[in-house]
């Protein structure tokens, strides 16, 4: 039978963001992958796995977080961000609204009031232009904790965000400072 989308999309998203080397590929100083090594190696790594370009170009049309992007003549793909290994995405600096909002769970409050935002495993703390999206992004760990970030002023301050091609604002880090829970 196969895997399913979903399935196919989450093993994507491992080898495009964290693990090129679970099927078996390499990525370029980008993020970017071969296509047809890529849909060899998912296919390679399990028996399960039924991937062809067709698949992999529905995968990325019906991601609803718009987590991958192929170049012009579909050649290549790579994740937008979330990576935790060293690639260049080719970010470009932008000024973002005065304010930019973080979701996560409440289990993390200690932690972020102290330590404020840091990338963890990844290379840049993910921000939300807008309230809504924070908020769904927090409901998924747990008892809701959202934060308003104080982007105008971090940018005054010296600090530099980037947007990805999904609309997903990235920084190093929010220092605490720069952070205003909501109640």
């Amino acid at each position: 039978m196969g895997r399913s989308l979903q399935e196919l999309s989450k093993f994507l998203s491992l080898i495009l963001r964290h693990k090129p080397s679970a099927a078996n590929i390499e990525l370029d100083e980008h993020g970017w992958a071969n296509v047809q090594e890529l849909i060899a190696g998912i296919n390679q790594a399990d028996q399960n796995n039924n991937i062809d370009i067709e698949k992999l170009e529905e995968i990325v049309r019906t991601d609803n977080k718009q987590r991958y992007s192929f170049n012009e003549d579909r050649t290549l793909i790579r994740a937008n961000q979330g990576h935790s290994i060293p690639v260049d995405v080719e970010l470009e600096e932008v000024e973002p609204p005065e304010y930019l909002w973080h979701g996560t769970g409440q289990k993390f409050m200690e932690s972020i009031d102290n330590e404020g935002l840091v990338p963890k495993s990844r290379l840049y703390v993910h921000l939300s232009g807008d309230e809504e999206t924070a908020i769904n992004v927090g409901k998924r760990h747990g008892k809701l904790l959202m934060y308003k970030v104080l982007s105008g002023k971090m940018v005054e301050d010296g600090y530099k965000f980037y947007r990805s091609v999904n609309g997903v604002w990235l920084t190093k880090k929010v220092p605490a400072e720069y952070l205003e829970k909501q109640e």
